[in-house]
């Protein structure tokens, strides 16, 4: 019998949100008919500066395999050399491509959780051994520096998952703060996933640090999630190596196009974060007001405590055509996390929510 690798045969797929047509389709649910809060892209987006720049896109033609015009214009926005960036199918890709270029059997990867589940996967998959710090429901989530710095010192990893600021609980570290973990351990590589770094006002991220991969996203920002777009920063070596285990094409011409459009379009950004910001206060303080708890996150996505994740998100979903995520894939078997939509389906979620209360289901 033919056999694959031991790492492929044991390896566990990670559960993502966002609409699962087969799913609905077995349910008997339209997914026309479903407000979906259960993925932290924009709903502002996407700008119309996207729009006419895939209409202008020559699908006829091969993607430019260098992708010299997004990469110029990423690090213009970026103040960083093009040979310093390297765009990619979207973060979840980098992911994977960073695992395959650094990682093997012998290596020990620390993971900063609770957190996505895709760093595990990917590191999983190169038969590195995963460990995981997890910061505690009784804190908020909130991350322990102290605490983070003594588990990294004691296992010296190859290389360290950090996502910040966090999904699903929001938290965030400073450049100081993750200055201290990163010099704690002088042999590690860290990867920073800031694919949500736009969506906090006044958040900073390091500069200059020569162990560091920051991984970035276009998808959520520009709500382009269809076209899969995101982006690694990092010194040039790191750069290469990435590169040469690139699948060649991985970024598509619509994407490529919509890429320059969006990270020219300032204006974009700066006006819906704002109005997003103000929904997700509205939004929290109407389900806060139903007796919801929900712990501390600055971003427009948040968590809510349930007694059973996957019954509340079936329930909202079989009752409510709402979708919500089922945190326990991120070691969360009793949150949802919610992130704020547009004002009409947050009204809808929040009566959903409401008449969960009335029936004691919370």
């Amino acid at each position: 019998m033919l056999r694959p690798r031991p790492e492929v045969e044991k390896l566990v797929q990670d559960n993502h949100g966002g609409i699962v047509e087969a799913e609905l389709a077995q349910l008997g649910i339209d997914p026309e008919d479903v407000a979906d809060f259960s993925t932290s892209t924009n709903p502002f987006g996407p700008p119309e500066s996207v729009l006419q720049a895939i209409q202008r896109a020559h699908i006829e033609r091969y993607p430019d395999r260098s992708m010299y015009r997004l990469r110029s214009a990423i690090s213009e926005a970026e103040g960083v050399l093009p040979e310093e960036v390297l765009p990619t199918n979207g973060v979840a890709q980098l992911i994977w491509l960073i695992a395959l270029a650094f990682l093997r059997p012998s290596d020990t990867v620390a993971i900063i959780g609770p957190t996505f589940g895709e760093y595990e996967v990917a590191s999983r998959l190169m038969g590195a051994k995963v460990e995981r710090y997890m910061a505690p429901a009784e804190g908020g989530f909130e991350p322990n520096l102290q605490q983070i710095t003594a588990f990294l010192v004691e296992l010296k990893p190859k290389v360290i998952w950090l996502c910040n600021p966090n999904n699903p609980t929001g938290s965030y570290l400073s450049p100081e703060e993750l200055r201290l973990l990163y010099d704690s351990v002088p042999d590690s590589l860290l990867v920073l996933d800031e694919a949500y770094l736009r969506f906090l006002r006044d958040a900073e991220s390091p500069v200059g640090w020569q162990r560091l991969i920051k991984m970035r996203s276009l998808t959520k920002d520009y709500a382009i999630p269809g076209l899969r777009l995101g982006y690694a920063l990092a010194p040039r070596d790191i750069i290469e190596l990435l590169a040469k285990v690139q699948p060649p094409w991985s970024v598509n011409v619509l994407a490529q196009e919509a890429g320059i459009a969006a990270i020219r379009d300032n204006e974009f950004l700066e006006q819906t974060m704002e109005a997003l910001q103000q929904e997700t206060e509205r939004l929290k303080e109407r389900l806060a007001g139903q007796g919801w708890c929900m712990p501390h996150s600055p971003m427009h996505y948040f968590l809510v405590e349930a007694e059973d994740a996957a019954e509340m998100r079936q329930k909202l979903l079989m009752e409510h055509r709402i979708l919500v995520r089922d945190c326990t894939s991120f070691g969360l078997p009793k949150h949802i996390r919610i992130s704020t939509t547009l004002p009409r389906e947050n009204e809808r979620l929040a009566t959903a929510m409401a008449a969960l209360v009335e029936l004691g289901n919370g």
